[in-house]
């Protein structure tokens, strides 16, 4: 890990301290008490789906890259889709708007046997689907939930829909950098000249021979997904089923507690929204952002018991994934270089 990352992973840290401490600090309503009472009272089996949604948030994302990977002639297993989704849940999180996360996911496939262009196409196409998915989602929610949304806050409310303009741009982004390989070509090509000024790197001529080859197979690899309809709504699906994952986290945690179906089903409309919304901002995880809309709508849910649920259902979507990520890539790490020797 770089010193740029271990200086994120630091400061995600000290983010998710204050953002912790905000939730604690400005709720009157807030008791410790409280918080470890519905943790031991809690429906244990619950518990333990909130958990199984938790993974599969990590393992869906992994999977639809596997599945892109064999597309393209190579061979890689559900296990090694495993590390390459923790890879991308655990620095997305630690890092400004999670671009660490398709970086080190690169890096698991590439040493996988994954050519570098064939791992960017797969992580474009699932970057999009991901974009789209929850799109899909928030829309959907609007529609039939709308009293929800309507309900937030006003500042919540801009989030919200800054979040979507967000998603919106970056989705196109995506679309337009698989699409046209010339794009990312003048990128690489703008990035290689500047190190080159900054005598950073050497032989720049020799590196950008080497781009314009890797760029005609990058090319090339995404001109095979054209037309292949089925492969894409297959990862569209994927990545629907890895945003419903999270979305479920908190419905088991209030099925946990006792909430009930009803409000069960809310708070997973309301985790959508807040899942939109934290776009708005380039702080790792949306630490903070995502806290304040979170407590704002569970206040519809549950009242003066919205921060000790929020510490509950963020506890498990957010924390609770990094740290399963954490150790998944631990180990798909260690795995990989015993394998190497």
């Amino acid at each position: 890990m770089d010193r740029k990352k271990i200086f994120w992973a630091i400061a995600s840290v000290f983010i998710a301290i204050l953002s912790i401490w905000a939730v604690v600090s400005q709720s009157k309503y807030f008791s410790f008490e409280i918080l470890m009472s519905f943790i031991r009272n809690a429906n244990k089996g619950w518990l333990f789906m909130s958990f199984v949604c938790t993974f599969g948030f990590i393992w869906f994302e992994g999977f639809a890259l596997v599945r892109m990977a064999r597309h393209f002639g190579y061979k890689t297993s559900a296990i090694d889709g495993t590390v390459y989704g923790g890879a991308d849940v655990y620095f997305s999180a630690i890092t400004p708007s999670a671009s660490g996360g398709q970086p080190a996911s690169a890096y698991f496939m590439i040493r996988d046997g994954i050519p570098g262009y064939a791992a960017t196409v797969a992580l474009l196409i699932n970057l999009v689907m991901y974009t789209l998915s929850l799109l899909t989602i928030g829309l959907l929610c609007m529609i039939f939930k709308y009293p929800l949304l309507k309900n937030f806050s006003g500042i919540s409310r801009i989030f919200i829909c800054l979040g979507i303009v967000v998603l919106i741009f970056l989705a196109l982004v995506f679309y337009m950098l698989l699409r046209k390989g010339s794009i990312l070509y003048s990128i690489c090509d703008s990035l290689i000249r500047l190190f080159e000024k900054i005598h950073i790197i050497r032989h720049g001529d020799r590196l950008r021979i080497k781009l314009k080859n890797t760029m005609k197979e990058y090319q090339e690899c995404s001109n095979s997904i054209t037309g292949q309809t089925g492969l894409l709504i297959e990862i569209f699906f994927w990545n629907i089923m890895q945003r419903v994952s999270q979305l479920l986290v908190s419905f088991m945690i209030f099925m946990a507690v006792g909430e009930g179906v009803n409000k069960a089903v809310d708070v997973s409309v309301i985790q959508c929204f807040v899942a939109m919304g934290s776009n708005c901002v380039p702080i790792p995880g949306a630490m903070g952002v995502a806290d304040y809309i979170m407590i704002d709508g569970f206040k519809q849910l549950v009242g003066s018991n919205a921060a000790n649920m929020e510490l509950l259902c963020r506890g498990m979507t957010f924390y609770g994934s990094v740290i399963t990520s954490a150790v998944i890539i631990l180990i798909g790490y260690i795995i990989r270089k015993k394998v190497a020797k």
